[in-house]
């Protein structure tokens, strides 16, 4: 399992870091771009990405590897 993916806020825009990582990945205008981007590392990796909101505040998890907690199935 790769480095989880993190999609949070710059003082102009948009950034992707990975986890335990200083210095960005790669910046970007648009937050969708972003999240794009982290997506496709995050699938390559098979890893988790958390999106932030701009205050910080997570906004949404998603994994895409071996999930921890995945989701039961409720259907009987």
């Amino acid at each position: 399992m790769g480095k989880n993916q993190y999609v949070v806020p710059t003082d102009d825009g948009w950034g992707v870091r990975g986890e335990n990582n200083e210095k960005l990945t790669k910046k970007f205008d648009k937050k969708s771009d972003a999240v794009e981007y982290a997506k496709d590392i995050a699938k390559n990796q098979k890893s988790e990405l958390t999106i932030q909101k701009k205050d910080g505040e997570i906004q949404n998890k998603n994994s895409y590897g071996n999930d921890p907690n995945p989701p039961k199935d409720n259907k009987p």
